[in-house]
């Protein structure tokens, strides 16, 4: 799978004190949603501004696509949102999204499809502030993916929105990544990786604690939550199997924490054999938040 970005312990300090950025390293290959997970103050913006050329860094270093094209040229194939929306107010939306075009030497019809993709097709002739909060940030979506980049840079895309500007980013992030276009978000809100991102990087003090796919992130082992007539015997039988950690009696239910991986229907299995019927069996895995709370801590 190609590499369109490369980073290799990139650092960078503020000042005698302030490291903002602490030796990380990382890929970003193409067709996948990443995300740059971590509290404010972290060093998320910092790594971005460091990618795009805004903010000098201290050592280490970074390549774009394989290190095929100097920076200034690999930045052609790279929309970016790093800062608020940034438009003429008194201009439509079509109009800005056209200044744009010629600053970049785009073609104009770039302008119709981008704003069909974002849902603001039908908001095209109105000035840009009339527009909401959420609308102001797909348009600034729509001026980023005018030249059809390679990738898409957006940090902290949903800030400030409202619950509906939030999902419909959201969905307006996953229908842009299954078009093929790589997608590289940072945020410090958990949920918004959880549910738009494929592989996740998470920063605390400028120090990455982890990278990798999200699902990964959870455990894999999980627990499991079940229920039966006699929870007694239930812990009892469950205690002598080889995969199991521990068991803990909640509500009338059983959650079983595992050392090793057991599949459902092999728990079942061995539970039916020591004459325990179970009425419940739910596999689950830790979520993504408890992960992040206990890297973090």
């Amino acid at each position: 799978m190609e590499t369109i970005l490369s980073i290799n312990n990139l650092n960078k300090i503020f000042g005698k004190k302030i490291h903002a950025v602490n030796n990380v390293s990382f890929e970003i290959k193409k067709g996948n949603v990443y995300g740059i997970l971590g509290p404010n103050g972290s060093g998320k913006s910092t790594t971005l501004g460091i990618v795009l050329n805004v903010v000098n860094k201290t050592s280490g270093d970074f390549s774009w696509f394989n290190g095929s094209l100097e920076t200034h040229d690999a930045l052609k194939k790279v929309g970016a949102i790093i800062e608020r929306p940034n438009f003429y107010p008194y201009m439509t939306a079509q109009e800005n999204l056209e200044l744009v075009c010629k600053i970049k030497n785009i073609p104009f019809t770039k302008v119709t499809e981008k704003l069909e993709l974002v849902g603001l097709l039908d908001r095209k002739d109105s000035k840009f502030k009339t527009f909401s909060l959420g609308m102001k940030q797909r348009l600034a979506i729509a001026s980023a993916l005018l030249n059809d980049p390679e990738i898409l840079i957006l940090d902290e895309p949903t800030n400030g929105l409202d619950p509906q500007g939030i999902r419909q980013i959201r969905d307006l992030i996953r229908l842009i990544a299954s078009q093929g276009t790589t997608i590289l978000l940072a945020s410090h809100l958990l949920d918004e990786v959880e549910k738009v991102c494929s592989h996740v990087v998470v920063l605390r003090f400028g120090k990455m604690l982890y990278e990798g796919p999200v699902d990964a992130m959870a455990s894999n082992e999980g627990f499991f939550e079940l229920q039966a007539k006699d929870s007694n015997a239930l812990i009892t039988i469950l205690m002598n199997h080889n995969s199991v950690e521990k068991c803990v009696e909640e509500e009338g239910k059983v959650l079983v924490f595992l050392k090793n991986k057991l599949e459902a229907d092999e728990l079942n299995q061995f539970l039916f054999e020591n004459q325990i019927v179970l009425s419940q069996l739910i596999k689950k895995k830790h979520s993504l938040e408890e992960q992040f709370l206990q890297l973090t801590k």
